[in-house]
């Protein structure tokens, strides 16, 4: 089982704010290339929704529980159907979106008993990935690369983080922008 991160992301490294909802002066750069780039399963997950789980930070899920439970597509039920864990200290009633459930206990230990069973999906969530990369939990990541420079915003690899040694899985372009697939280079 792998833990698998999938972010938009800039080709300056930038991942926050893809869809303008935090109102940076940057935001919505993911948007401005049409609906045909971003919508859908444009990260091919897949099966994998069907047998994962996804994990979402508070902010990411609060935003996600806003848009998804009222499409019904076939890529939204899936994820309406998936089992959704929210890594939050603060948020208490996760009834907003099906399948919700807050986790309990250390990030880490819960990705990790998780990992033994099933594919982790991590959908934007920053602080998570981050968490994550410095436990050396991340397998794969799977980016849509947007043809933006910003310049400024949070980025997926920070200075002074961790090293990753990745192997290229696969490029396809996709509408303006082109998903990468990378995984840890095997040694």
């Amino acid at each position: 089982m792998s833990v698998i991160v999938i972010e938009f992301i800039t080709l300056d490294g930038i991942v926050s704010d893809p869809d303008g909802s935090a109102g940076t002066p940057t935001g919505g750069w993911a948007f401005r290339h049409g609906p045909e780039t971003v919508a859908g399963d444009k990260f091919q997950l897949g099966s994998t929704l069907d047998d994962g789980v996804m994990l979402l930070g508070r902010t990411t899920w609060q935003l996600f529980s806003q848009l998804w439970p009222g499409r019904d597509d076939p890529f939204s039920a899936r994820m309406n159907a998936v089992p959704k864990l929210i890594a939050s200290r603060t948020l208490t009633d996760p009834s907003a979106w099906a399948n919700s459930q807050v986790i309990t206990g250390d990030l880490v230990d819960v990705v990790k008993r998780e990992r033994e069973r099933r594919d982790v999906i991590i959908t934007g969530s920053l602080s998570v990935v981050h968490a994550l990369m410095d436990a050396d939990l991340i397998d794969e990541y799977r980016l849509l690369t947007f043809p933006t420079v910003l310049g400024t915003g949070e980025r997926l690899f920070p200075a002074g983080g961790p090293p990753a040694y990745l192997e290229c899985l696969s490029a396809v372009q996709s509408g303006a922008a082109v998903l990468t697939r990378y995984e840890r280079e095997r040694r």
